[in-house]
């Protein structure tokens, strides 16, 4: 069978989620499988070579992966027209400057979000790809989990008649630090560094929300530090000045209103970290990262307020699990092989650099409503928005 090589620069992925989910779970999964099959029947091949900033981790990492390319120098593997798409999982306000780089450099760019600090700068690496004519997308994870696959099945059925509200309740408890080791980077609590529950999580919702359900026609969100002091990854004491909780209110364009609860400062009592629930006139689904379970009108009890009496109804008894009716590949790495067949065959790939900025967009109207205390409108994005 023929082979075709592919060369995938990998800046970043030192960090815990480019290593587990971009390198393991991704990258050297497809490899190991001996590549990806195309729809000509050759095998694409990956070739990668690990970009950062630390020597000792990139070749550990590359030992314990068998990968037999790595450097410290972004410019030199750039410099290689052998390598043919540029990866970014960095911290937030190194991406902007690397992906400029890669795309001048001729590199199809595949990143993480959020692309940038600020709407501008994700609009201009936008711009950027486009006029190069470089193929660019960026990781939209979320909309691959299982569970919420499993919720858009539902929805598409139309399982939920008259779709009425979308909840979510996200998060757990990041240790600040000092009697635990924190289980989040310190950076993400410094605004200074490019922290921010809301810059790190909503460009998250934007996507899932606008994808699964409805665009989003106006946000109403208070955030707040509810830790003011954290400890770093030295055990030296700082100051959060970026927030860690964040609660939304999101007008969408059908009509539905989505409440979304997101905190690094709670302690979860539920299934999954994560749980989404969509009710509407015939029926109601809550979805987590995986599971996903329903209710639908037949079925919906009728409870009595009575705090005299021990509550009479299991409700969750009544509600059903969702089948999972296909296997379910690990939602970054379903990403990655579309991603590659977009660069390869030229398959559609919808999410590229200016949906990236529409969670930036997201993200910085989430953070103007927090300021000014009221409802803020989302204004059509396009490459050419000032």
């Amino acid at each position: 069978m023929d082979q075709v090589r592919i060369g995938i620069i990998m800046n970043g992925v030192t960090g815990r989620m480019g290593t587990r989910q971009h390198l393991d779970r991704s990258i050297v999964a497809i490899r190991n499988q001996g590549g990806l099959v195309l729809r000509d029947g050759r095998r694409l091949v990956l070739d990668p070579i690990l970009v950062g900033r630390n020597p000792a981790k990139l070749e550990d990492l590359a030992r314990r992966y068998g990968v037999d390319r790595w450097t410290t120098d972004l410019d030199e593997a750039l410099a290689n027209d052998d390598d043919t798409i540029y990866f970014d999982a960095q911290t937030t306000q190194r991406r902007a400057e690397a992906v400029r780089k890669a795309i001048a450099a001729g590199k199809h760019i595949f990143c993480e979000k959020p692309t940038a600090v600020s709407l501008d700068e994700a609009l201009e690496l936008a711009r950027l790809a486009d006029a190069a004519g470089v193929k660019h997308g960026v990781v939209q994870d979320k909309l691959f989990l299982p569970g919420i696959r499993k919720l858009k099945r539902l929805i598409d059925g139309g399982f939920f008649g008259t779709m009425l509200s979308f909840r979510l309740n996200f998060g757990y408890w990041v240790f600040e630090g000092d009697w635990q080791h924190l289980n989040r980077p310190s950076w993400n609590y410094r605004s200074e560094d490019g922290g921010g529950l809301i810059l790190d999580m909503y460009p998250h919702w934007r996507y899932l929300i606008d994808n699964v359900v409805s665009p989003i026609k106006s946000v109403l969100c208070h955030s707040a530090i509810h830790i003011p002091k954290r400890w770093d990854e030295d055990d030296r004491p700082y100051d959060s000045t970026a927030e860690d909780a964040a609660y939304g209110l999101f007008e969408l364009e059908n009509g539905v209103t989505a409440q979304f609860t997101t905190s690094w400062a709670t302690r979860p009592y539920r299934d999954e970290i994560g749980e989404w629930q969509l009710d509407g006139t015939h029926g109601s689904a809550i979805a987590g990262l995986r599971e996903c379970r329903a209710q639908s009108r037949a079925n919906t009890p009728m409870p009595v307020w009575n705090p005299d009496i021990p509550n009479p109804i299991d409700f969750r008894a009544g509600w059903l699990r969702v089948p999972d009716n296909e296997e379910f590949e690990n939602a970054f790495r379903v990403q990655w092989e579309m991603f590659l067949r977009h660069v390869v065959e030229d398959a559609p790939f919808g999410w590229d650099l200016l949906e990236g900025a529409k969670g930036v967009q997201l993200a910085e109207l989430a953070l103007r409503s927090s300021r000014e205390r009221r409802w803020v409108d989302v204004p059509e994005l396009t490459v050419g928005s000032a």
